[in-house]
């Protein structure tokens, strides 16, 4: 797969081919080489999720209820929230 074509599929469609892919491999009937070639392309396909679920994070936000009323707040992963 070009990494054009790769770039136009959206999350869902990525996740369809990355979960044909393990099904593949964790079958154990393809070639070496065939194996090496799926593991690959599935990375890309990780990767290219990975990078989505990125983006969707950096746009979400969540409310906090203060004093004041409600507050939008930028997303965070509980990594960065409050030091953990």
């Amino acid at each position: 797969m070009a990494k054009k074509e790769a770039a136009e599929l959206s999350f869902e469609q990525a996740m369809e081919q990355l979960d044909t892919i393990v099904e593949k491999l964790e079958n154990g009937d393809v070639p070496l080489e065939t194996a090496i070639d799926l593991f690959q392309e599935g990375m890309r396909l990780s990767k290219l999720c990975s990078g989505k679920l990125e983006q969707v994070e950096q746009k979400i936000e969540t409310l906090i209820e203060t004093e004041q009323g409600f507050q939008k707040k930028t997303f965070a992963p509980p990594s960065e929230d409050k030091g953990e």
